[in-house]
């Protein structure tokens, strides 16, 4: 039984080359990058090529890009750095949206147990935050706003374009959770006009447990861990040298086949897609359907059956449901729930997400099982 592969939103596996590229930073490449010595220089050397290629990717100058443990810590070190700068006293508003991940809505509870007040802005039906509900929720006291760039289990895209021309009307930064987008879709701080920008290793074909934090030149936050001056003292520690020359390598594979891996995630989802609805009819539903999504994202309800049913016959897919149950209760997703999905919806919700290695073969048999599943369960 040979595993089928496809939740690349929830992690991806490390690319081939960039194994290879880490390998003599786990060997003869050893030194602490702030040693003054030849090993130490070499490790100094590696993180500042891995940073110039991040920055390449998401167009930003490399003085502009932090590195980090991963997306979590970026995103903890934006929102609580900027909401905690100049504190205490613990005041000041936060704007958050309705869909973000975990790793932004629980430092903006984290932060409003403090004592900062935090407004959490709505999405609509197909799972986009309007911009008008960001602009209502601006105050004069308001530090920062934080929306992500694609949700992860719709692959709604957010129109972060026009977020940003009110934050920037306001006088009001903007942060961005872009760990589901960098690598898929064209992502470039200027574009986009965010202030800062969170990517995370694992989603972009590096190993677990390396990120990075764009944070635009004369954008100012607090750190968060306290320590040595790494990393222009907004984050210490000593560097994770071989993650790091692993995510440079792949923010450069990234940059160089961005457009044609784009084009091939676009035709698998909609080629998985086509096939599975073929079968099942229009009962089979895309969430965010009208909406921008990313390449490599299908979020859709299948009808009449639950999601952990249907994957609990096809033990060799590696996909994400919508809702998880526990003890006999459906626990819906905070992001279908902000959709206005009912609970019967959000049960028979399957997330299937490809990536730089799906293959054809691999779609057919994917299809077929879920169809054979479905109809086994109707």
């Amino acid at each position: 039984m040979k595993t089928i592969y496809l939740d690349y939103n929830a992690t991806t596996p490390i690319a081939p080359s960039a194994i290879q590229a880490m390998l003599p930073f786990l060997s003869e490449h050893f030194g602490n990058p702030s040693s003054n010595h030849s090993l130490g220089r070499a490790c100094q050397e590696a993180i500042e090529d891995a940073r110039c290629k991040v920055a390449m990717l998401i167009g930003a100058d490399p003085d502009e890009v932090f590195f980090t443990s991963g997306g979590t810590e970026s995103n903890n070190l934006a929102i609580q750095g900027a909401m905690l700068l100049n504190s205490p006293p613990m005041d000041g508003h936060l704007i958050v949206s309705a869909i973000e991940h975990p790793a932004v809505s629980e430092p903006a509870r984290h932060l409003q147990r403090m004592g900062f007040e935090v407004t959490v802005v709505p999405c609509d039906g197909q799972g986009q935050v309007p911009p008008e509900e960001v602009l209502t929720a601006i105050r004069p006291d308001t530090r920062l706003v934080s929306v992500m760039h694609a949700n992860n289990e719709t692959g709604v895209i957010q129109p972060l374009s026009e977020i940003a021309q009110i934050c920037q009307d306001h006088e009001v930064p903007l942060h961005c959770d872009a760990a589901q987008t960098v690598g898929k879709i064209p992502t470039d701080v200027d574009e986009l006009g965010v202030d800062m920008l969170t990517l995370a290793g694992h989603k972009l074909y590096a190993p677990k447990g390396v990120g990075a934090l764009y944070i635009r030149r004369g954008v100012r936050i607090e750190p968060v861990l306290r320590g040595a001056g790494h990393e222009s003292g907004l984050r210490p520690g000593t560097e994770n040298v071989p993650y790091l020359v692993a995510l440079g390598h792949v923010a450069a594979l990234a940059s160089n086949q961005l457009d044609e891996a784009t084009r091939q995630m676009l035709r698998l989802r909609d080629q998985l897609y086509e096939q599975l609805s073929a079968a099942i009819g229009t009962g089979l539903q895309i969430n965010g359907a009208a909406a921008p999504r990313l390449p490599n994202t299908l979020s859709v309800r299948f009808p009449e059956v639950a999601g952990a049913d249907l994957l609990a016959r096809i033990p060799e897919l590696c996909v994400s449901t919508g809702s998880a149950c526990h003890s006999g209760q459906v626990s819906m997703s905070p992001t279908l729930r902000a959709m206005g999905l009912t609970v019967a919806q959000a049960r028979g919700t399957v997330r299937l997400s490809v990536g730089w290695y799906t293959t054809e073969d691999e779609l057919q048999r994917a299809a077929n099982l879920l169809i054979g599943a479905w109809e086994a369960l109707v």
